[in-house]
């Protein structure tokens, strides 16, 4: 058996790849793995779980719950909410196990199974592991330890937790949103309602678009992976910016006033100063990935802001900033942690705390982000090669050496392999966007030649 857990959870095609039986399968092994590692303590365990608004979910939640509630577990079933406020309320409820029923920004047919363990946490790769190995064990024939009677678990709809979550989020900013004018596109995904529930209750004048989930339109020409509309949304009804969701909203892109993007990398900038102003940017560090902009990268050193870069990943990021005690860090493509309100990457926060920065100063968004200048970044695949080569090629290393003394202090080169396909990634940033395009090409030859 391949490895089921990918670097977010479980995911696939419902109901052919992620079946019921697999995903009730899975929540007993994750209630039996926990148990054993001594997560209950002793006392009845509870699992908070929650789901994002697509058609599968319906049958999705009801194995987890199943699962869950066989192994002796008591469910609190949350509904349709964010990824974030499902961690959020397992942290904040003091619950035992967290689950969430997403696919993020996949497209419908998807949906994925995501746990978290008490606290609010993604689990340890370890853990995954081991819930992998007992699962099968079971599945092959190895019998469960079943609870009867009074043992098996009590399920409960806790529709508390919107209210909950919505006030964590008014409860954690720096400052109320009134005179903004806000479009907010929620990808018809999980944050239709909370997201301008929370921006209302803080001031701001609230347009939304891509807020009617019929359980078949998540992600469909919208949100945070199609910012098109979104942008004509905000100039259309003349906004102060525009926010967008992907489908479990645990990520969150910006549009300006004029339409223009505002991708994750300028809104960490922007939240690192606002941070670094409260004096709650800790050991003024910021954490990123590899694949953060030289810009970004530049317009840190000016404000004497250190940037840490992990691997890709948001999952990376986390760890990084738990190990070293860092309070801010994200990625490119909108995963921003506020590691002080949110033990996973929170959109509806992010935004939050965008406008508010918006709001305090009084400055436009697109003044704001302008603090860094996105460098022209071109990637190319490069497939059918080597991919394990990439970083003992000495006919690679040499290419690289003399594209970086080509591209000066303005521009950058990164080569990585694939995670899960057999290419390797070319990566070029410089000041002129043709510079970077040739660059880039001679590179992949170079890769092509090398490792094919």
């Amino acid at each position: 058996m391949g490895r089921l857990f990918g670097t977010d959870g479980v995911r696939g095609v419902a109901n052919a790849d992620l079946t019921a039986e697999l995903a009730l399968g899975l929540s007993v092994a994750a209630a039996h793995v926990l148990a054993e590692a001594g997560t209950f303590e002793g006392h009845r365990p509870t699992a908070v779980v929650g789901r994002d608004p697509r058609a599968s979910g319906e049958f999705l939640e009801a194995a987890v719950v199943a699962g869950l509630a066989s192994a002796g577990v008591d469910v609190l079933r949350v509904g349709v909410l964010p990824t974030p406020a499902v961690a959020y309320l397992t942290g904040s409820l003091g619950a035992d196990i967290g689950v969430m029923l997403s696919a993020s920004h996949n497209a419908m047919p998807d949906n994925g199974v995501k746990f978290f363990a008490r606290g609010g946490h993604k689990l340890a790769d370890e853990l995954e592991d081991r819930i992998e190995t007992v699962y099968e064990q079971h599945r092959t024939g190895e019998p469960w330890t079943r609870p009867t009677g009074a043992g098996v678990g009590r399920v409960t709809d806790y529709t508390e937790g919107f209210d909950r979550y919505v006030a964590h989020l008014i409860g954690v900013l720096p400052n109320r949103l009134d005179g903004l004018k806000v479009v907010l596109d929620e990808a018809h995904g999980a944050a239709a309602r909370v997201s301008p529930e929370a921006f209302a209750r803080a001031g701001a004048e609230v347009v939304t678009i891509g807020a009617d989930p019929d359980g078949l339109n998540i992600n469909d020409g919208c949100g945070s992976t199609h910012l098109e509309l979104l942008r004509a949304a905000v100039v259309e009804h003349g906004a102060d910016l525009g926010i967008a969701h992907d489908g479990d909203a645990d990520r969150c892109l910006a549009v300006d006033a004029a339409g223009e993007e505002v991708d994750g990398d300028q809104i960490l900038a922007v939240l690192a100063l606002a941070m670094r102003d409260a004096g709650q940017l800790r050991k003024d560090t910021v954490v990123g990935t590899v694949m953060s902009n030289l810009g970004f990268k530049l317009a840190m050193e000016r404000e004497n802001i250190r940037l840490v870069q992990t691997a890709v990943g948001d999952r990376y990021v986390l760890e990084s900033m738990k190990a070293e005690g860092f309070a801010l860090g994200g990625e490119q493509s909108g995963h921003v942690i506020v590691l002080d309100h949110a033990t996973t990457g929170d959109g509806t926060l992010t935004g939050l705390m965008l406008a508010a920065r918006v709001a305090a100063t009084g400055r436009s968004l697109a003044e704001l982000a302008g603090v860094m200048q996105r460098l022209p970044q071109v990637l190319i695949n490069v497939p059918d090669v080597d991919k394990t080569r990439v970083n003992t090629s000495s006919e690679l290393a040499t290419a690289v050496v003399e594209a970086e003394r080509e591209l000066g202090e303005t521009g950058r080169v990164l080569l990585r392999q694939s995670g899960t396909e057999p290419l390797v990634r070319v990566m070029v940033e410089a000041a002129d966007i043709e510079q970077a395009r040739a660059v880039a090409g001679r590179l992949a030859d170079v890769v092509k030649s090398a490792l094919g």
